[in-house]
């Protein structure tokens, strides 16, 4: 009887190792939330480029090129009590001239989502972690029409503007082409400093092979760092 009361406790022994072996090696789950880049005094300068299609209006094709500069700033609570960060944006026609300050945004990361306040809208930039299997509507906590968003590219090597980055992801958020429309819509980031690229077109091209009605918006990042 002895005997096989100690050949129970060794077997209860050998069983509880191996669990206790198995929650050592467990490790805690990396939900990539360095994506959202929303660290204080991180910066990101663009070359930015934005057109207006119009055919009604004076001039038909307007065309901006400009600089754009993101800035995280300080900790912001915000209307539901919810710790944000501030998130400035300046813009400037040329390198050589000084930075103007254009709006303040806000964003912050909640529970696996890392929203940005913009203009008053709140929109769902980013789900985590990233995988292939996520999908999300953007607009799913304000008033726009949905957007449907999903991930491509997750963790790769890219180059963007020449500048290169160990690990990107892909947003798509729209792509529909026919002979009346063409509706392009997608974002890369970059783990620990957020948006590199946006590519943002909706182009209505019923009576021409020009747009008539329409926007481009193309977002190329120049440089980034701390200050």
């Amino acid at each position: 009887m002895m005997r096989k009361q100690h050949i129970h406790y060794i077997f209860v022994l050998a069983i509880l190792m191996i669990a206790l072996a198995s929650c050592k090696k467990k490790e805690s789950p990396n939900f990539h939330f360095e994506y959202m880049g929303n660290t204080e005094g991180r910066y990101v300068i663009y070359d930015v480029l934005d057109i207006t299609h119009d055919i009604g209006a004076t001039i038909p094709h307007d065309t901006l090129i400009y600089q754009l500069k993101t800035h995280w700033g300080e900790i912001y609570i915000d209307n539901e009590g919810r710790t944000s960060r501030k998130f400035r944006r300046y813009t400037r026609n040329t390198s050589a001239d000084p930075w103007l300050l254009k709006d303040t945004w806000y964003g912050l990361i909640d529970g696996i989502r890392g929203e940005m306040i913009e203009e008053n809208q709140r929109v769902v930039k980013l789900v985590f972690s990233p995988t292939q299997q996520k999908e999300w509507d953007a607009n799913a906590y304000n008033i726009n029409a949905p957007l449907d968003c999903y991930y491509d590219d997750i963790h790769k090597t890219k180059s963007v503007g020449g500048v290169s980055f160990d690990s990107t992801l892909v947003v798509e958020q729209a792509d529909e082409q026919n002979a009346i429309v063409k509706i392009r819509k997608y974002e890369v980031y970059a783990k620990n400093i957020g948006l590199v690229s946006k590519f943002y077109m909706d182009n209505d091209f019923q009576l021409s092979a020009v747009p008539e009605n329409g926007e481009e918006l193309y977002y190329t990042i120049v440089s980034y760092g701390f200050e």
